[in-house]
């Protein structure tokens, strides 16, 4: 079975998709192996032969594509450039079977022209949603992928619901497979220092875009006594966020590897998500509960399935003034946090990422 699909984002783009992509795709020794992975080529340095975060992981084809954009003619341009280097880099005769990563975006319609006889099964991730709804060229590339795909994969109902919306998919075609986080981080989390300090350390980590909430976060918990709110985004993102909000107490960390934000989750005492929008499923969240770090979250679609009961809804949006009143509690009474750290470490064991792989691999096999 040799598995073809990639996203046309740069390498090292930040964002679940593109963590959700190396950790299935491009480990040898997962169920899927080393699948046939592109992303596009980056601006300046070029990148290693290898991963640096996880060295027995590959780095995926990189394809030098200039134009990428969303709407009108320029897209399909840019989509045809895709097309060709695609069917050069990847002889069609090599590929068993296509794995679109997004309902949307460029690198799906590039597929599925460069590979139009290959089985497709598709994979949604939220901000394919979220687009298509915004940009009617991305509405209609959706469309086109949600008919060509003989398989579509959800990872929560939510999204499920989100997609009809948008298009007439048969529901015989949708299949659940909740992402995953790596299994060694469920079976060995970083441990937890011991502190006195007496400080609450809320955390955010995530990129910084409208829909994730975060200025209206920092609004939130400003001037609460005994609260310290760090924040891992990128840092472009971060000064864009400092034009528009008071990040003068603020710790920033900077844009963490995965396994440095693992260790700054076991320094922190509640994860917060205040995401404004649908999430796909909340990997981000999912990881913290597995490192015993308890999350409160905005209750969207598609966080509400993945976390439920095990995290704290908080509502920042439509009710600031209880969500600060909650979290100013915290700094004087942890007990809740004990009972959520608990709940969250539960559901987290759902979610194996050696579950996720073996579920896609089944679905990828010519007999499903």
């Amino acid at each position: 079975m040799r598995i073809l699909t990639g996203l046309d984002l740069p390498w090292r783009s930040p964002g679940g998709s593109v963590e959700l992509l190396r950790d299935i795709y491009l480990d040898p020794d997962g169920p899927l192996g080393a699948s046939n992975v592109f992303m596009l080529a980056p601006d300046g340095a070029p990148a290693p032969a290898s991963d640096p975060v996880r060295s027995a992981h590959a780095v995926p084809a990189l394809l030098d594509v200039p134009g990428k954009q969303l709407d009108g003619p320029g897209f399909w341009s840019y989509v045809g450039r895709l097309t060709e280097e695609l069917a050069r880099r990847f002889p069609p005769g090599e590929q068993d079977v296509l794995h679109l990563q997004h309902l949307a975006f460029g690198a799906t319609p590039a597929l599925l022209r460069a590979y139009p006889h290959h089985p497709a099964i598709a994979l949604v991730h939220g901000t394919d949603l979220l687009f298509a709804a915004k940009h009617p060229t991305q509405a209609g590339v959706l469309r086109e992928a949600a008919a060509a795909a003989r398989t579509i994969v959800v990872p929560t109902p939510a999204m499920a619901d989100q997609l009809r919306l948008l298009a007439p998919v048969d529901s015989g075609r949708i299949v659940h497979v909740p992402w995953g986080i790596p299994d060694h981080l469920l079976h060995r989390p970083p441990a937890r220092p011991a502190r006195d300090d007496g400080e609450l350390r809320v955390l955010y980590a995530g990129r910084l875009t409208a829909e994730k909430g975060a200025a209206e976060l920092v609004s939130a918990v400003a001037g609460i006594p005994g609260l310290v709110l760090s924040m891992a985004a990128p840092a472009a993102e971060f000064r864009r966020l400092a034009e528009v909000a008071d990040l003068s107490t603020t710790r920033y960390l900077g844009w963490l590897s995965r396994p440095a934000l693992w260790a700054a989750f076991a320094e922190h005492d509640l994860l917060v998500i205040p995401s404004s929008k649908l999430e796909a499923f909340g990997l981000t969240a999912i990881e913290a509960q597995a490192c015993g770090l308890p999350v409160a979250y905005q209750p969207v679609p598609g966080l509400i399935d993945a976390l439920g009961d095990s995290a704290l809804p908080l509502d920042i949006l439509a009710d600031p003034r209880r969500a600060r009143a909650t979290l100013a509690d915290l700094v004087s009474d942890r007990g809740p946090l004990d009972a959520l750290r608990a709940a969250g470490r539960s559901n987290a064991a759902r979610y194996p990422l050696s579950a996720t792989a073996r579920a896609l691999a089944a679905l990828s096999r010519p007999s499903v």
